[in-house]
Parts: C-alpha cells; sequence; structure tokens
C-alpha cells in the first residue's frame, strides 16, 4: 500500500493530504515500463548468446559448421598422403631419372617456394574458422604448384629418355662390313705408312679389306647426306649424319644402294665394296667424326663384338702398317 502524505495549512491550521499529479504517474509508469523493457530485451539478448537457447536454425548451422570443419580435417589429412607420394616422385627425379639422364636436379627450394606478395587470403580472414580455411588453402595452394613443377620436370625427362634412346640407335656401333674372323681390318686410325708415296701421314680411318661386291652397313640410324665421287681420293663415297654431332664416311665403294636424302638404320646395305677413287686394293676405308673432328672408330663397336674379340681387333688396328689409301 502506497504512503499516504500530508502538509500543514498554515490558515486553517490543519493537515491536509498531499494529492499526487496525474503527469507525475504516468511518468513513474512509462520509466517502469521503460526499464521493464530494457531489461527483458538484455536478458533476451543475453539467452540468444548462451548455448542453453538456441533456435531450430541456430542448431542446424552449428552442425553445418561442424561438418564443414570435419571436412576440412578430412582434406587436409588426403593433402598430407599426396605431398608424402609427391616427395618420394621428386626425390626420384632428382635422385634418378635427372642423375641417369645427366640434367641438373631441381632445387628444393624452388619446389618448395611459397607465394609472397600479395596476400593471396584477406577475403578469407575475420571469420571464426579463417585461420583453418586458410591454412588449407595454402597447403593445397603449394601442392599445386610442386605438381606443375613436377608434370614439367617429367616432360622434360620424357623428351630426355625419346634423346636418349634416339642417341642409342643413332651412334656408329658396328663395323661397317661382315669381319667374324676380325682379319679383314686392314689398317687402323693414326699415323701410318701412305701406299703411294711411302711416307709416314695420319690415317683418319679404318680399312676393311674384303672382296669387291662385298655389302657396306650403315653403322647407326641417320640420313645419308653425300652419296658422290666428289671428294679427292674417297672414289665413290658416303656420308651419314647421325645426328647428336656424329657422322660417318665411307670410301672407295664400287657402287651405290643408298641416295643423298635417304633415311637409314643401323645394318642397312649401302653400298658395296671397290676400290675406287685411291686405292690401293679393294677395301672400305671407313671414318667416324664427332663435331666435325674425327675419331678412331675402334671406340664405336661395341654393338657387335665382345671384349676379348675387341682387345684383338685394337692390337690389329694399332698396328703401324701399310694403310691401303
Amino acid at each position: 500500500m502506497a504512503k499516504v502524505k500530508y502538509y500543514f495549512d498554515t490558515e486553517n491550521l490543519a493537515y491536509r493530504k498531499i494529492k499526487p499529479k496525474v503527469s507525475k504517474k504516468v511518468g513513474v509508469v512509462l520509466l517502469f515500463l521503460t526499464a521493464a523493457a530494457l531489461f527483458g530485451f538484455l536478458c533476451f539478448v543475453a539467452l540468444l548468446n548462451t548455448p542453453f537457447f538456441e533456435t531450430p536454425k541456430d542448431r542446424l548451422q552449428a552442425r553445418e559448421i561442424e561438418n564443414m570443419q570435419m571436412r576440412y580435417e578430412i582434406l587436409n589429412r588426403k593433402m598430407d598422403q599426396i605431398d608424402e607420394v609427391l616427395a618420394s616422385i621428386e626425390e626420384r627425379d632428382n635422385n634418378i631419372y635427372r642423375t641417369y639422364f645427366n640434367t641438373t636436379p631441381i632445387p628444393e627450394e624452388q619446389r618448395k617456394a611459397g607465394f609472397g606478395g600479395v596476400n593471396r587470403y584477406k577475403e578469407m580472414e575475420g571469420y571464426n574458422n579463417s585461420e583453418l580455411v586458410i591454412s588449407t588453402s595454402k597447403k593445397l595452394d603449394i601442392i599445386s604448384k610442386e605438381l606443375v613443377i613436377q608434370s614439367k620436370s617429367l616432360d622434360e625427362i620424357a623428351k630426355l629418355a625419346k634423346d636418349k634412346e634416339k642417341l642409342l640407335t643413332s651412334i656408329p656401333a658396328i663395323q661397317p662390313v661382315k669381319n667374324e674372323d676380325l682379319r679383314q681390318m686392314a689398317s687402323g686410325f693414326g699415323y701410318r705408312s701412305d701406299p703411294f708415296t711411302k711416307i709416314r701421314k695420319f690415317h683418319a680411318g679404318m680399312d676393311f679389306s674384303a672382296r669387291t661386291g662385298t655389302p657396306i652397313f650403315a653403322t647407326g640410324d641417320g640420313v645419308v647426306v653425300a652419296a658422290d665421287n666428289k671428294m679427292s681420293g674417297y672414289g665413290n663415297r658416303i656420308v651419314i649424319r647421325h645426328g647428336f654431332g656424329y657422322e660417318t664416311l665411307y670410301g672407295h665403294m664400287s657402287k651405290f644402294k643408298a641416295k643423298a636424302g635417304q633415311k637409314v638404320k643401323r645394318g642397312d646395305v649401302i653400298g658395296y665394296v671397290g676400290s675406287t677413287g685411291r686405292s690401293e686394293a679393294p677395301h672400305l676405308h671407313y671414318e667416324v667424326h664427332k663435331n666435325g673432328e674425327v675419331v678412331n672408330p675402334l671406340n664405336f663397336y661395341y654393338g657387335n663384338i665382345s671384349a676379348k674379340e675387341y682387345i684383338l681387333i685394337s692390337k690389329l688396328a694399332n698396328q703401324e702398317n701399310q694403310s691401303l689409301d
């Protein structure tokens, strides 16, 4: 019950009841209602931010966030596995493939380099799970870059492998005439006595004595770049360009079986032994050139002789006898 207030009326010498103004009553009521409303709103906001009060929409959103976090964790585990496999491939690439093909390994800092400069992940910042999303995105970007580098490296290795296979078939690796008993090797590479002047001079190839008409074989894959008798002293000669800096020359032929511009394979018959040009007897004069320089053909017969046979033919080739041209 509200207290009743009085005041003393000096004129009438009596106490009189104080009547409150209506406007004041209304103000008090409004103040009370406002305070109650504000308190209620604050309580409502507080309840909304506590786990004890969740709407169906909040529960659905919470499940979606939890599901997203779980998927990101699974994605990170898979990327870790991919990174392990990629690291193994990179190790084989540097230490096996690139070593075999004698090419420079890719530096680790180039493979693992990050992304400097501009902040690529700015739009992902400012959220509850920003750290998880940004770290996963960075890892994915780095793996993607490593895959691009490794893919280019494997393309390079594949090209080197093709070139290696082509090189192995192009190197002049067999004797140019059948020489089962190895006795047809008449004169070797180096200084020999000239059959016409009897003066000791440099002999730029090897001479294989054989009957006129004996088949002559291409010693490696290549293209015939000359089949003529325009080079003084060599008579009918064929020159094959094998690529990789290799060329071979076959001189004193009786006739040709290949012509300029023709592609040949190792073992193809390209002509026949004769004694044309500056020649003392039927034989094949055979030369090997590497990057424009004559080299000893004896070093290239690994394709059809054994180690024991190589020693024998080497002794024959190193005898300082008289050449046949």
